[in-house]
């Protein structure tokens, strides 16, 4: 049975391209931190490595873990599956790890109604702006334009979905980002009082949703 020694479950999503997936591998390196490896069907980018980055497996295979029932959560995002295995994530948890999920709305959805018996906390990275968003877009090794554009719409669907967080920080500057983040962590972990004011993040969301 969960008790108070066991981890914490730390939700990170973001549109494309806010920094998650940074602010994810920032994380890590505190002690008693370990990502959950997500598996996915899509094809590694550069420097990826199956096993650190992700778990890259075909859809056949993916499918069959759904048919299997061993995943915590999945999605289909961008044409690609996304998913979280259950039992390695368990296995943190029970050791006291506290397991960081790199992971898009659909899958902390279906996290949170799992209702688990193990403490969660989630976060909504969002940019500065949208003008900042489409330029850290076009610096990827994107094929081409279009590809930025097509994400580009995808953040004006994914940003509807802040409001089911416990916390959205605006990712402007990244390290500034991470204490944010590391700092509503451990006071939520310790039950402290947080620096946290969620009118202004309401406000900053209508002036990307205008």
């Amino acid at each position: 049975m969960p008790s108070e020694k066991d981890g914490v479950m730390i939700v990170l999503s973001s549109p494309s391209g806010a920094g998650k997936t940074t602010l994810v591998k920032m994380l890590s390196e505190i002690n008693n931190f370990e990502i959950s490896i997500s598996h996915t069907t899509r094809q590694p980018r550069p420097n990826e490595i199956s096993g650190r980055d992700y778990i890259f497996v075909n859809q056949e295979n993916f499918k069959r873990l759904i048919k299997n029932e061993e995943f915590l959560e999945y999605a289909k995002v961008f044409n690609n599956f996304y998913g979280t295995t259950r039992t390695p994530v368990i296995e943190k948890l029970d050791r006291g790890e506290n397991v960081l999920f790199d992971i898009d709305w659909q899958g902390a959805d279906q996290i949170k109604n799992k209702k688990l018996d193990y403490k969660l906390i989630t976060f909504f990275i969002l940019p500065p702006s949208k003008e900042e968003l489409f330029v850290r877009l076009s610096n990827r090794d994107m094929k081409d334009k279009l590809i930025a554009d097509e994400r580009m719409k995808q953040f004006e669907r994914d940003l509807l979905h802040w409001i089911n967080y416990d916390y959205v920080v605006i990712n402007d500057n990244l390290d500034k980002c991470f204490s944010k983040i590391k700092n509503l962590i451990y006071a939520e972990i310790n039950s402290d009082s947080k620096d946290y004011d969620r009118e202004y993040i309401r406000s900053h969301v209508d002036r990307l949703i205008s």
